[in-house]
């Protein structure tokens, strides 16, 4: 892969694509890392925050760090027990 040309979120795939200048293309189905790595409302909320406001870093995030750990980091979770 050569430099990133352009990352935005498409509607009418539900998908982060990606397009670099070497002709490749990524598509990241959110749907199926929601599924995968949120446990939460509160995660799923922090993976759209990302997806509508900054789909690079969510590319990022997905596709080279430990998307499970930043989750927990950054999410608060409390039960109504607490």
């Amino acid at each position: 892969m050569k430099r990133l040309l352009s990352c935005e979120f498409n509607f009418d795939t539900v998908c982060v694509e990606l397009r670099f200048s070497d002709g490749t293309r990524i598509a990241i189905d959110t749907i199926a890392v929601e599924n995968k790595v949120a446990d939460n409302m509160y995660q799923r909320s922090e993976l759209d925050y990302l997806i509508y406001n900054d789909p690079i870093a969510y590319a990022d995030l997905i596709l080279n760090g430990d998307s499970e750990a930043y989750l927990k980091a950054v999410t608060e979770y409390k039960t109504f027990e607490n």
